[in-house]
């Protein structure tokens, strides 16, 4: 299949849809993201700096992603500056290392919030530490907008002041593309994933919507993040399974792969991952030659012809990433392209919602005016500020939904063969934030 492209059409058709389902209710209708004026473009930021807390994953599991959410970060905020910051205010990003533990996390959000003074806090990735960061961002009373896929948010759990709105989460990916999955590869699915909340919400929404299209689960295998070792899990792989689902992190996620190619050899089933197994790992890599022929979810495909438009493009070099997807200074440093847009586009998220409710300091009356808006967003516009393409904005959920790729190993590269549509992933919501008190 071919790969096509989202028309302005589709993303008004989807949302008429998304009315009818009753998901928009009570959210005015607005089209937030504008292009900056030529204008703000020539200013130079002038006036107190808005300082924006970055809780990165420096340390821990979590080293290679925080190593480019760093990079695409920095990347944003000199962008922001160059063309007039936020408001007319220069912007500051003060970053915090959290281990990528959680225990650290929650000291840090303190910190930002306490000691740093910042404005707003963002950035964290992995669903345990966010977890345990969120509530105390809550107590606090501070807007922490995280970029980790994970459901906790749009769950309704988390609290009034956390958002994810720059990024997908697992439950809208697997909902998007488990259909395809069992259309394409097969009904009977073994799923591997990593024993924490990350992977429960692969296991639990992945496993309903297998079943909800006619396939079946045929074994679950948690493993540990932490696990170097991987030989001992296969045998748990049923022998008739047609699909093996995987999706690891962490520092052993090439030991995995390598492993599961030993353990298959030639008898191997059919493959669908999520390149979650593969950020930051060249796909020349010896042993990932097991992987040819297998599918692979991407968000932003990280080969530059996989989804070629002039806002990609842009992206692209503002953040140092080459056609394949490397470094540009360094082609063996392989970026963690399919995540790290989500700190860009949040990023903007935050200019976007500055600039339109006329938030000027921490306290009450600002942050109210600043959440307020944000829940009344419902799109961002493809663009140099988001280039993944458009999201629909769920301000109930404080959750953004956007289109998925699915991506061949063909040449020992990825290949874009199919796309999602936004109404694809759409769910049925859970919880409201906009009724909690702030």
């Amino acid at each position: 299949m071919s790969a096509r492209r989202i028309t302005r059409r589709e993303a008004m058709k989807t949302a008429g849809a998304l009315v009818g389902a009753g998901v928009l209710t009570g959210i005015s209708g607005v089209l937030p993201t504008r292009a900056p004026t030529a204008a703000a473009q020539a200013s130079t930021p002038s006036g107190k700096t808005l300082r924006i807390g970055f809780q990165v994953h420096r340390t821990g599991i979590g080293a290679v992603y925080g190593a480019w959410y760093e990079k695409t970060a920095n990347a944003a905020v000199m962008y922001i500056n160059e063309t007039g910051g936020i408001a007319g205010r220069p912007v500051e990003l003060v970053a915090e290392d959290d281990g990528t533990d959680p225990k650290r996390g929650v000291e840090v959000v303190e910190k930002l919030a306490q000691q740093a003074k910042v404005d707003f806090i963002f950035g964290t990735l992995f669903s345990n530490v966010v977890i345990a960061a969120a509530p105390r961002a809550g107590e606090l009373k501070i807007p922490y907008l995280v970029v980790s896929e994970g459901y906790h948010v749009p769950s309704g759990k988390m609290n009034r002041y956390v958002f994810q709105p720059g990024i997908t989460d697992v439950h809208a990916q697997v909902t998007a593309l488990v259909p395809w999955i069992v259309k394409n590869l097969g009904k009977k699915i073994t799923m591997v994933f990593p024993d924490y909340a990350f992977g429960y919400d692969h296991r639990d929404f992945g496993g309903a919507a297998i079943a909800k299209v006619g396939g079946k689960v045929a074994a679950l295998v948690p493993i540990p993040p932490t696990e170097t070792s991987f030989t001992k899990y296969f045998p748990q792989i049923p022998r008739d399974t047609d699909v093996v689902y995987h999706v690891m992190v962490g520092p052993g996620v090439l030991t995995f792969v390598l492993q599961m190619g030993e353990y298959f050899g030639a008898r191997k089933p059919k493959l669908f991952g999520f390149i979650d197994s593969l950020e930051g790992v060249d796909m020349a890599s010896p042993g990932l030659d097991f992987l040819e022929g297998s599918h692979i979810w991407e968000a932003l495909p990280r080969y530059a012809d996989g989804y070629p438009t002039r806002y990609e493009t842009f992206y692209r070099a503002r953040v140092g990433v080459n056609a394949s997807g490397a470094s540009q200074q360094d082609p063996k440093n392989v970026s963690t392209y399919s995540h790290m847009f989500g700190v860009w586009e949040t990023l903007f998220v935050i200019k976007e919602v500055v600039e339109q409710s006329g938030y000027e300091m921490p306290g009450p009356e600002g942050y109210r005016a600043f959440i307020e808006t944000l829940e009344r967003f419902e799109w961002f516009n493809e663009g140099n500020r988001h280039p993944q393409g458009a999201k629909k904005f769920v301000g109930r959920l404080h959750q953004a939904f956007g289109q998925q790729f699915i991506s061949q190993v063909q040449n020992r590269r990825l290949r874009v063969v199919d796309r999602t549509r936004i109404e694809d992933g759409m769910y049925k919501p859970e919880g409201d934030y906009t009724k909690q008190p702030l």
